[in-house]
């Protein structure tokens, strides 16, 4: 078993989180009111406006960024433990 690649992991999870971001925005466009997922991303998403084009863009930056940091964060401490004790299993 060989440690994670910092790059790899980090460039997933933006993706991942970015992909995130467009289904749960697509969601809000084709679902009633009631399910909107639009005020958890007012929350999370600091200057995220619902259905205006800064606010849009200010999301899928943000979101981009929220998976690059966890893809940092995480990485090294993955392998750090990996080195420590990766070899018991």
């Amino acid at each position: 078993m060989y440690p994670l690649n910092l790059r790899v992991v980090t460039w997933s999870l933006a993706s991942f989180t970015l992909v995130s971001y467009l289904v749960c925005v697509a969601y809000g466009l084709i679902a009633p009111e009631s399910l909107h997922m639009h005020r958890f991303l007012e929350i999370v998403l600091p200057g995220f406006t619902w259905l205006t084009l800064g606010g849009f863009l200010i999301g899928l930056v943000e979101s981009f960024l929220y998976g690059v940091y966890a893809g940092l964060v995480y990485t090294p401490i993955y392998n750090f433990f990996h080195r420590r004790w990766g070899t018991l299993v």
